[in-house]
């Protein structure tokens, strides 16, 4: 025999697990839109891995592990992808702002892997 209490268990377990698979897919499709668009845009000069290729170091770009970088507000790194910075082009007519964003979100992956 169920009882109301074992319904009310189902019925709070299949919304937490419902929750969770609608919330994971989420956070996780937000970082690999910032991955593609940094691989697309900012990869020819950052790299992949955020550390600068050849051309990048010619231009001088920094590390984006390093202090420097991720030592720098969202904001301030939202105005140097916007706007550009040093010998980066402004990203203003390229990017949607929200694009600039995850972008910097990702740019703040880099900050966890040393």
């Amino acid at each position: 025999m169920i009882t109301d209490r074992m319904k009310a268990f189902v019925c709070i377990s299949a919304t937490l697990a419902l929750g969770m698979c609608l919330f994971v897919p989420r956070a996780r499709s937000a970082d690999d839109k910032g991955a593609k668009l940094f691989h697309d845009k900012c990869a020819v000069c950052h790299g992949d891995d955020g550390r600068g290729t050849d051309v990048g170091k010619d231009l001088g770009v920094v590390d984006l592990h390093s202090a420097a970088v991720q030592s720098q507000s969202d904001a301030q790194l939202i105005d140097a992808v916007t706007n550009g910075k040093g010998k980066m082009p402004p990203n203003k007519s390229r990017l949607t702002a929200e694009q600039i964003k995850m972008v910097v979100a990702h740019v703040r992956e880099f900050g966890k892997k040393k």
